[in-house]
Parts: C-alpha cells; structure tokens; sequence
C-alpha cells in the first residue's frame, strides 16, 4: 500500500455545459502534482459525488488514476449511504486501479453505531483495496464515535480516517485507541495544523485545489514538529480557507481554478450553483493577500 499522509487535495470534478470535463481534470491533477502535492481523491464531496452518476465516476477515477501514473496515492471518494452501492462504488473503484478508497459514514438514515460498524465491515470483507473511513457528522447526520472507529482499525482493510468532526478530543481519542499505523487525517482545512499537532498524519484539503504548494508547505512544517513555521503558514492561508466556504462549495474552488487557468469554466451542476457577487470579491481578495493572482 502506498504511505497515506501529508496533503491529500480532494480535487474537484471540472464541467462544461453538463458534462464532466476530461481536458480539465487532466490540467488540474497535472497542476496538483507539479505543486507537491502528496495525495489526490477523486469523487470525494468536493468532487460533487453525490450528483455524478456510476458513469462518470467510473470515468473520473479511472483518467485520475492514468493521469497520476502511480506519482501519488489516489483514494478515491466510494461512499454511499446505502450498503450495498457502496460494495459496488468501492468495486468499481478497485477494479479500475484506485491505491484506497474514501468511505463516508452512511448520510441521511442516521444508522446506530452497530449499522456503521457493520456498514464498514461489509465493505472492507469484500475487497483487498486499503479503507479510509470519513466522519462528517455536519453532512451525515450522526457521528463514528471513537470506541466504533478503534473497532473498525482492527480489520486489516481499514486503514485510516478522515475525521472532519471539528472535534479535537474524539480526534485525540482516536489516535489513543488505534493502532500507530491507523492514519488519522483532518476533515478540513481550519483543523489541519491542530490535527497534526495532536498526533494526525495530514489532511484532505480543499484549500489545496488552489493553493496545493502552500497548503503541502504547512502540512510538512507541522509533521517535522516546526510548528512555529507551520502557524504562520497557517495564519497566511485562514482567508483562503473561509473563503472556500464562503459559497457552498466547491464553487469557490472551482472559480479559483478558474482564476488560475487551470480548469476552463467554474461550472457547477445543481442543486450547487455558481458564485455571484460579493462571495467571488471575497474568493478574489484571499487569493490576492496570497500572491496567487
């Protein structure tokens, strides 16, 4: 398995006129990879999954995966809140050369902690491909609590967690009660430099679409225990992160990579729409203060 850590970039799924955009993933991950960047997941949320068909994933994980050429690890977002679809995105995902998958804890239905349990297990006894389970209760509904996820780190296919709780004493519980090679990663950006500072591995960064050389620059700052460096790059990039939720995203992601030239158009498909107005004089000043534009 390749090593899972530092800057992992949930990159977003590039659109024009409704369809996914094959030229424009393509510039983005190139984009990404001459950055630094350690990691890449296609398809995760910011990846706009939920409005993707099995198609389109299938297509977008399988051109990132020959995109990257083995570079970095790809994980790619195969969760579902329904068991057995998410058997069949995390087969789709494996067959076609994904290194890990990203596996949201089920939305919507709010399972007990026994149905995450199981959900995962299912999951995991089915396939060799490597498991990063995904706890965000702010989207889910309901929370993979610490005792449930050092359960799972037992299975020898559930390697880590992207813990996006906001929560710094479950994510310190959790990195108690898992195994050293359980990899613990942030959720979002703002929590990043604490995650890493009480024993987490990186993140999977939004941010890092548009800044990935900053956003890597932080991350291994914090990892090689320099926290003082790793704060102040924090510090420079807290516009940057507000701004990518200042619209709900990934539209303000998408209209930095447009700014950038990197993706063609900031094209969104509902019931996400595009920036407007004050948000993208915001977007624009963040990205300014930072010299990338």
């Amino acid at each position: 398995m390749k090593k899972i850590y530092g800057t992992i970039t949930a990159i977003v799924t590039p659109m024009i006129c409704g369809e996914v955009d094959i030229l424009g993933l393509n510039s983005l991950i190139k984009f990404q990879l001459q950055q630094g960047v350690d990691g890449i997941v296609p398809c995760g949320t910011t990846g706009e999954s939920a409005t993707l068909s099995m198609v389109e994933q299938e297509s977008v994980i399988r051109q990132t995966v020959k995109q990257v050429d083995g570079v970095v690890p790809v994980i790619a977002g195969a969760g579902a809140n329904n068991t057995a679809e998410a058997i069949e995105l995390t087969s789709l995902a494996e067959n076609v050369g994904a290194d890990a998958v990203l596996s949201v804890s089920p939305y919507y239905n709010r399972p007990s902690q026994k149905g995450i349990r199981r959900h995962f297990e299912e999951i995991a006894d089915k396939h060799s491909i490597p498991l990063v389970l995904y706890n965000v209760p702010s989207r889910t509904g309901s929370n993979i609590e610490p005792e449930t996820v050092s359960f799972l780190a037992n299975h020898p296919n559930i390697v880590g967690i992207k813990e996006a709780s906001g929560d710094l004493r479950q994510i310190s519980q959790i990195n108690q009660q898992t195994p050293d090679n359980f990899v613990v990663l942030s959720g979002d950006d703002f929590t990043c430099l604490p995650t890493i500072a009480i024993g987490g591995q990186g993140v999977v960064s939004v941010v890092s679409n548009v800044a990935p050389r900053q956003m890597t620059e932080m991350v291994q700052y914090g990892l090689a225990g320099n926290l003082q460096t790793a704060q102040k790059k924090h510090e420079e990039l807290f516009g940057l992160m507000a701004a990518m939720f200042c619209h709900p995203s990934p539209a303000p992601a998408k209209k930095g990579l447009e700014l950038l030239n990197v993706i063609q158009v900031a094209e969104v498909r509902l019931p996400m729409t595009e920036m407007e107005g004050n948000t993208i004089n915001t977007l624009i000043t963040a990205m300014k203060n930072l010299d990338l534009i």
